[in-house]
């Protein structure tokens, strides 16, 4: 049954706690955000599988590992005892570093667009940085226990993302536009 109707009062429960929260918690915002950017980035992933060009193609298998980093920081929000590894971590960094050394510096913001790979990617880079603000604000609360590693993480998957959305418009031959301020 999808529905349980325990939920009709406006509070959920969540990981390993017998105690229900808000459904418009601080905790259930970070989970909320989490869930937003997990779930943008199934799109992203399936737009990412039907490019031609084999580069962004293969960027699919990429966006499911987020998706499944995403489920672990997701969990260790609910309170399970799981939390983001120090390799994951280093892991994003190696795919920023190595698509960086494709890619002209940056001297500039750039206007969001492009390609509609790259928007895509900008446009789960801003959910990113919503999740990461949402889980970063549980924390200083002290609502839940959410390890440095996982804040890293969040911190690195928005730089990743736009790191994608930059290489797609590189792989399209798409500029990057400035704001003229």
């Amino acid at each position: 049954m999808l529905y349980t109707r325990k939920g009709d009062d406006g509070k959920t429960a969540t990981f390993g706690c017998d105690q229900r929260i808000s459904k418009g918690s601080a905790i259930a915002e970070a989970l909320g955000s989490l869930d937003e950017v997990n779930s943008f980035l199934g799109v992203v992933k399936m737009k990412a599988s039907q490019q031609t060009d084999s580069d962004l193609k293969n960027l699919a298998a990429t966006l499911h590992q987020v998706q499944e980093n995403l489920f672990i920081i997701q969990a260790e929000v609910a309170g399970a005892d799981k939390s983001i590894s120090v390799e994951k971590v280093k892991e994003a960094e190696m795919l920023v570093d190595k698509i960086e050394k494709t890619l002209p510096p940056i001297k500039t913001f750039f206007i969001s667009g492009g390609s509609e790979l790259a928007a895509s990617f900008d446009f789960a880079r801003t959910l990113a940085r919503r999740a990461e603000r949402r889980v970063v604000a549980v924390s200083e609360e002290k609502r839940v226990k959410v390890s440095a590693h996982t804040l890293a993480y969040l911190n690195r998957l928005s730089s990743l993302l736009y790191a994608l959305a930059r290489l797609s418009n590189h792989i399209y031959g798409k500029n990057e536009e400035s704001p003229k301020y």
